[in-house]
């Protein structure tokens, strides 16, 4: 690679004008000529600089609505041109082809555009930037005798070095930059193949092709940045770090503000997601405040209360013991109550979520802990996530759930099916109440994010509301577990006397009627489970000779 490259002539041409006049500036006092087309070009012209338009070079008008104006062989057979080649340079020199030492490009918007609500499909094609990345990989390619710049960011180190070397550039800074450069026009190129895919995940897929009936897209791009390198994995000598999605505005623990506390491990990031999603999904289904507690990917406690300090208070009632060392999520504000309860001498956590602190709550809970992580998801959470469901295009991978395995990646939709509890079928025993049935739709909640096999006990629970009013918290829960049979009597265990009157919820069908008569025998009176066993009617008729209301969802929460 050569050594010091003077820079002679740069072509610029930016979507995002920050910094732009400055680097201008700094080029043409070493007389570097600025070639420039559109909107950079009147900039430039504006702040008193001489700029040749690109159209002088091409010898032909910006043309198609501004489509074609530097897809021509005077810029790329000026930034092809191999310098040390005396062929190329005389094939240049015979066609005409001005030499270009340096591209200055960033390219069109697209993620920003996609991802607002009112994004048309023509807006968002129009938005792909052709000219800049087919400028920018050429000039990449060439890095040997050209640089290239395509942030703002990135102005600063090269004016650095332009003025150390006297108007040039060495070939460390060219090759960095050629590699920043590539990995740039890879993630737009993903984020344009990402909103192309999602398109066509709503067209029936050709007759012909193996997946033929399936909705998932054929080619998966991922867009993934370094957020943050983690001290390590799941255990001391694994290494980690944390990735987002380029684009992705939902509400996420990848998102969150930390405000108070110690470096974020990733278990305590594996975990507060998890919290979050369940926090969140049962103030969605219930429209009041959900909190849960998260021990190892799985809930331990979890409830919905008219407040935060009512919610986060029967989350932290499910299974004090387990509770301890958890990860606590709350879909509201803390505030000062709220901020009570979690500081009081009964209460060890990890890491708590919510949407944010009050002044006087977030003051509580520092001074009781300087090792306790505060993450806030923001206020305008709701906002965020509306604009998201609005812009199903604002991330390539809404609405998947990816898993790695040996030589691939399992790849799924969210599980998001949720059946309103009126339409439950109702298969046995007496009709429950609307307050039973409510209950019982929030425990659904509840066991569609443990992992199978799993059933939970759980509902109405005044002992841990305001002023009388109901809450619905977990009481019991067993999960993980190889056969249903011992799934309930874990979760008998836990819930205890709370069983009774109850409602017990399984992720899948009971294969026997064994499990159920657990349930049964521990005074749970509403059953709901998916149904679909061949010895259902032998669940059916334990209800009946007990007088348990059974109802069938139709949906599996299966969650390995």
């Amino acid at each position: 690679m050569q050594d010091t490259i003077i820079i002679r002539r740069a072509l610029l041409s930016v979507s995002d004008k920050a910094g732009l006049v400055e680097l201008a500036r700094a080029l043409h006092e070493r007389g570097v000529e600025l070639v420039s087309t559109g909107g950079t070009a009147k900039a430039l012209a504006g702040a008193g600089l001489p700029v040749t338009p690109v159209e002088r070079l091409t010898g032909f008008p910006e043309m198609l609505d501004g489509r074609v104006k530097t897809l021509h062989p005077a810029v790329h057979g000026g930034l092809l041109a191999r310098r040390d080649s005396t062929e190329h340079l005389a094939a240049a020199a015979r066609h005409g082809l001005p030499l270009i030492d340096m591209v200055c490009v960033n390219l069109y918007p697209f993620e920003q555009t996609i991802a607002r609500p009112s994004c048309s499909e023509n807006e968002a094609i129009e938005h792909i930037d052709i000219g800049g990345p087919s400028m920018i990989r050429s000039a990449s390619k060439n890095h040997d005798a050209v640089v290239v710049l395509t942030s703002p960011g990135q102005y600063a180190r090269f004016l650095e070095e332009f003025r150390t070397r006297c108007g040039g550039t060495g070939p460390a800074l060219r090759a960095a930059l050629a590699a920043e450069a590539f990995a740039l026009t890879a993630r737009y190129d993903g984020a344009i193949a990402a909103y192309l895919s999602s398109r066509s995940m709503s067209v029936e897929p050709p007759a012909t092709r193996a997946w033929e009936g399936s909705s998932m897209p054929e080619v998966l791009s991922l867009r993934l940045r370094l957020a943050a390198s983690l001290r390590y994995g799941e255990n001391p000598h694994q290494r980690a770090a944390l990735y987002r999605e380029d684009g992705d505005a939902s509400v996420s623990v990848a998102s969150c503000s930390q405000l108070h506390g110690k470096e974020l491990s990733y278990n305590n990031l594996h975990d507060a997601a998890a919290a979050l999603d369940l926090a969140r999904a049962l103030a969605e289904r219930s429209g009041a405040c959900g909190a849960c507690v998260i021990k190892h990917a799985n809930p331990c406690g979890a409830c919905v209360g008219e407040s935060a300090d009512c919610a986060i208070a029967g989350a932290l009632a499910g299974d004090p013991v387990a509770a301890y060392g958890g990860i606590l999520a709350c879909s509201g504000m803390i505030d000062d109550p709220a901020a009570a309860r979690l500081a009081a001498r009964d209460v060890f956590l990890e890491v708590i979520v919510a949407a944010g602190f009050t002044p006087l709550a977030l003051a509580a809970l520092r001074a009781r802990s300087a090792s306790v992580r505060l993450l806030a998801f923001g206020a305008g959470s709701a906002a965020r996530s509306a604009d998201r469901d609005a812009s199903p295009h604002a991330s390539g991978l809404s609405g998947l759930r990816l898993r790695s395995i040996t030589g691939g990646v399992l790849v799924q939709t969210n599980d998001d099916a949720l059946r309103a509890p009126e339409d439950w079928e109702h298969r046995a025993g007496p009709r429950a109440s609307g307050e039973q049935l409510a209950a019982a739709a929030m425990v659904e909640v509840m066991v569609r994010a443990m992992n199978s096999n799993a059933v939970a006990i759980g509902g109405t629970d005044r002992d841990s509301a305001e002023g009388g009013a109901a809450s619905v918290s977990l009481f019991g829960a067993g999960l993980g577990q190889l056969d249903r049979v011992t799934a309930c009597r874990l979760a008998t265990e836990k819930a205890g006397p709370r069983a009774i009157g109850a409602a017990a919820v399984s992720d899948a069908f009971f294969p026997f009627a064994d499990g159920p008569a657990l349930l049964v025998n521990a005074g749970v009176k509403v059953l709901v489970h998916p149904g679909g066993s061949k010895r259902d009617d032998d669940t059916f008729a334990l209800c009946v000779t007990h007088g348990v209301s059974c109802y069938v969802t139709g949906i599996r929460h299966f969650r390995h």
